[in-house]
């Protein structure tokens, strides 16, 4: 599914070939047992579904008990207007036709509706068409459903995007989880999986993709017809359609045609080789790690604009997000890597996901875990990207034990009762830890158990769904052992655990007693068991090396390490080397010290990595002041060798730097001494073309956006105007709206008139957006109110896609004034807008706009906000409750600053 730019995030992909009359026979047998096996007709108790928009998982369990061999014939006509035409015919065997059906439609014009070639009654709550039960057979039943619709523009259904360089229009799918009923009639529900056979009817100049390639196109005097051969069996979220005028770039150079898929607006700007050779390369990699042919006849990538998420696994036509995905110069290496790395998290859904798919939302954790983890996989050992999960442990991973820290934290496996709940727990728990506990899962199983247990899982399922246990019945399996009590532990108990070392040394500098501690919170008092690697490092001629590494189980509060008695007693002991385990490392005094005063003389760069991350997870914790962590990222950042902790420790320091902001008067004076001395590193570095590219372009990115004095706004001013250049940068078009970004944020002279000029030499939909944040982001009272004005009402001026740049940078961290002036107005919105704006309104809004100042008074008012709105959506409270959590430990920090 959708791959999270958060991190993330955020997609979904599986894969695997049978023949026709495998498919036909998995139809008959794949019905629910409707029937018993002397024919005899199952009763279940009859519940008429609730007048709502959300399907709750006992309706879709009762409607897949009832129907099976599903089909659609869907017949679309399309003229790039704003509304589209569809026939849905749908085919089905019906066990129990006693009771009505309902049917899923949302928000469409019914013209008509025939069931069993009868002309029904329309009972049509803009959710769902109730068919009535004396239209209804056991056996086969057909109906056909016409009508029109309004094209969605947030993303979802079938979206409609007017490129406003050229006019042309463009249409792509978006259903998951349950949207595809904003483009067709159906049974919108995982675990009815159907084939699909599709006409369209489109503009003459349009291309038309779905599942299957065309067959066959017929041309018309103003119009083409598009016929698809019908579509092996699939969950309807891993069905889609797009159309527009786009510009097509093929590839044969595989097993499998290529092709790859953009507006011709911005297609100089595409580099299909790129594509095709990550493509090429994990189609290779999968078929051998899962001994199962790609499912598909050809893999389609299109690149999309306003699409919401990351990516998509649409079955053999993968969707990617314009805005993570296309650059106005050459991709710098950290963009090829996420490229790479999200083409395999898709691919990996072919199979995990679209082959074989979840039953129900519950398990979108696994489909999500599953895709994570073998993207990154794949990236590490089929392209250049070696250095992959250091990369994963570093941003992906981080995120995950950020989340399950929060009070939202929830178990990995959770409950999911509607439709509308799927994405509630949709987070860095539901990718990030999800695929590190797998990780560890395959450290403890053996690499090549658990891939045989995925290989025996994706043969016996293919083409049908499955739940978790499947899953790990199928690992356990091929481990021959039980995995009750590991997924008790890890898949149904919330919570990350802390492990510490505690050792003592004897008179010849031997270690005589080692033990590992593991402690959880209080709230999540679990005590896992995990495999992990325990390494002891001493100095030696000024550098931190390995002494030894050994395997450790270690389960309870305490694990007696007996294999490291005798050892030399290290300087540095560090109980998850190598990042097998899922789990917080808390260093010991001296190991702390150690890697304290030693960072940038460790050679193992996932070492360093990690306790790069130790020192800011003890300022997190408070156990570290603010201003000595800067003190050591400052005095190391420009020594660092590797380009991925590289990237990791500037984003710590500019994390620690938006801390000085938000904490305010306090480290105001701290603030106005390391600034200077912070962007002087920038600048430094930026300049200097002795670098390799892609690390001086890293650095120059980082002075784009984190500089702030006047005498460095005034270089970036030059550097727009061309009076300042610096060897080995090219000034693309994304860099000069950084600067104006910058420029405006910080409200330097004549910086609004730069917004302007700017849109004149690039006017698209990415130059509008990206003048959209540098408005929004200006620090003036009367700006943050009028765009307020466009957010809170119920028919803005702006399209969603739009209007979400505007909310996500409407308050910097300084700006803090700014936002006490509106907070008690965005609070006093947020109930009635949660009633009246949908998830993806919520999801945005909530988690960007909830007014925290990082003081006594910002946290009471949350707290307030919490207990007086208990009914707001699942999605609003939990931002809320973060947001509340985020503030608490903002003062915390605060409290652990030092003005020396």
């Amino acid at each position: 599914m959708k791959t999270s730019i958060l991190i993330l995030v955020s997609s979904c992909f599986w894969l695997v070939a049978c023949t026709d009359q495998s498919i036909e026979d998995d139809q008959l047998t794949n019905s629910e047992n409707a029937f018993s096996e002397q024919g005899a007709k199952i009763d279940y108790q009859f519940k008429p579904r609730a007048n709502q928009a959300a399907l709750s998982q006992e309706q879709a369990e009762y409607r897949s008990r009832r129907v099976s061999n599903v089909s659609y014939q869907l017949d679309f006509q399309l003229t790039g207007q704003e509304k589209f035409g569809n026939i849905s015919k749908l085919r089905f065997d019906l066990s129990d036709a006693s009771h009505p059906l309902t049917l899923d439609l949302n928000n469409a014009e019914i013209s008509s509706l025939k069931v069993n070639g009868v002309d029904g009654k329309i009972d049509y709550n803009q959710w769902f068409i109730t068919l009535p039960s004396e239209l209804l057979k056991q056996g086969e039943n057909e109906v056909e459903v016409k009508f029109s619709r309004l094209h969605s523009t947030n993303g979802e259904g079938l979206h409609r995007f007017v490129d406003s360089v050229d006019k042309r229009v463009y249409l792509y799918s978006h259903f998951e989880p349950a949207a595809a009923q904003q483009m067709f009639a159906l049974f919108d529900q995982p675990d009815l999986k159907a084939t699909y056979q599709l006409t369209v009817n489109s503009p003459k100049d349009w291309s038309v993709v779905s599942a299957t390639k065309e067959n066959k196109i017929i041309e018309n005097e103003n119009s083409n017809t598009w016929h698809f051969p019908t579509t092996k069996k699939l969950s309807p979220y891993n069905f889609s359609m797009h159309a527009g005028p786009y510009k097509v770039w093929s590839d044969q150079r595989g097993k499998y045609p290529m092709r790859l898929f953009a507006r011709q607006s911005i297609a100089e700007k595409i580099k299909p080789e790129d594509w095709f050779r990550y493509t090429d390369s994990g189609l290779k990699f999968f078929e051998d790690y899962f001994a199962i042919d790609y499912p598909f006849e050809k893999y389609d990538q299109l690149i999309v604009p306003d699409f919401i998420y990351g990516a998509m696994e649409n079955a053999a036509a993968i969707t990617f997000a314009e805005r993570a995905f296309v650059s106005s110069a050459e991709m710098t290496e950290s963009q090829k890597h996420r490229l790479a790395s999200v083409i395999m998290h898709e691919m990996a859904h072919q199979w995990f996901g679209d082959l074989v798919t979840m039953k129900w939302w519950n398990g979108l954790w696994l489909n999500e875990s599953f895709a994570s983890f073998m993207g990154t996989l794949a990236t590490a050992e089929a392209t250049e990207f070696d250095y992959a999960w250091r990369s994963f442990y570093a941003n992906n991973k981080q995120g995950a034990y950020i989340q399950d820290q929060r009070v939202t934290t929830h178990p990995i496996e959770v409950p999911v009762p509607t439709s509308l709940n799927a994405f509630d727990n949709i987070d860095a728990i539901t990718y990030s830890k999800g695929a590190s506990t797998l990780m560890q899962l395959r450290h403890l199983l053996g690499t090549e158990v658990f891939q045989k247990g995925v290989q025996n899982y994706l043969n016996k399922y293919s083409y049908k769904n499955a739940e978790l246990d499947d899953f790990i019945g199928s690992l356990a399996d091929a481990a021959n052992r039980s995995l009750d009590e590991w997924k008790q532990q890890w898949l149904y108990q919330a919570g990350v655990n802390t492990i510490s070392a505690q050792y003592e040394c004897d008179v010849h500098n031997k270690i005589s007693e080692l033990t590992l501690n593991q402690t959880a919170d209080k709230n999540y008092p679990v005590l896992r068991e995990q495999k992990v690697q325990l390494g002891l490092f001493s100095l030696h001629d000024g550098k931190l090396k390995l002494n030894k590494s050994m395997p450790i189980i270690y389960s309870g509060k305490k694990t007696h390490i007996k294999e490291a008695i005798g050892s030399v007693c290290p300087d540095l002991v560090y109980p998850n080397y190598q990042d097998w385990g899922f789990v917080k490392v808390n260093l010991d005094q001296r190991s702390f010290t150690t890697a304290k005063d030693h960072l940038s003389k460790v050679s193992d760069p996932l070492l360093r990595s990690m306790l790069w991350q130790s020192l800011w997870d003890s300022v997190r914790d408070g156990k570290l002041a603010l201003n000595d962590y800067l003190e050591v990222a400052l005095a190391n950042v420009s020594s660092e060798s590797d380009y991925t902790i590289l990237g990791q420790s500037l984003n710590g320091i500019a994390r620690a730097i938006q801390y000085t902001k938000l904490i305010g008067d306090k480290a105001a004076t701290y603030r106005q001494q390391v600034q200077p001395k912070l962007e002087s590193i920038y600048w430094h570095n930026a300049v200097n073309s002795e670098l390799e590219p892609k690390f001086q372009k890293r650095w120059f990115a980082n002075y784009l956006s984190r500089v702030e004095t006047t005498t460095e706004l005034s270089k970036l001013e030059q550097i727009l105007d061309g009076k300042i250049t610096i060897d080995g940068i090219s000034l693309n078009q994304d860099y000069r709206w950084k600067i104006i970004q910058q420029l405006n944020r910080y409200n330097f002279k004549n910086s609004k008139l730069l917004i302007e000029k700017e849109l004149l030499k690039d006017n698209g939909d990415s130059g509008q957006k990206q003048s959209l944040v540098a408005q929004a982001v200006r620090p003036d009272a009367k700006v943050k109110a009028a765009w307020l004005d466009q957010i809170h009402s119920i028919k803005p001026d702006l399209p969603f896609p739009k209007l979400r740049r505007v909310i996500g940078n409407l308050y910097t961290s300084e700006q803090a004034d700014l936002v006490e002036q509106t907070a008690d107005e965005i609070l006093a919105n947020l109930p009635s807008l949660d009633a009246k704006k949908g998830p993806i309104f919520m999801r945005s809004y909530a988690g960007s706009l909830i007014p925290a100042t990082c003081n006594e008074a910002s946290v009471k008012r949350l707290k307030k906000m919490i207990k007086d709105n208990p009914n707001l959506s699942n999605i609003s409270m939990r931002a809320l409750l973060v947001t509340h959590q985020e503030d608490e430990r903002c003062v915390l920090i605060g409290n652990t600053f030092s003005s020396k």
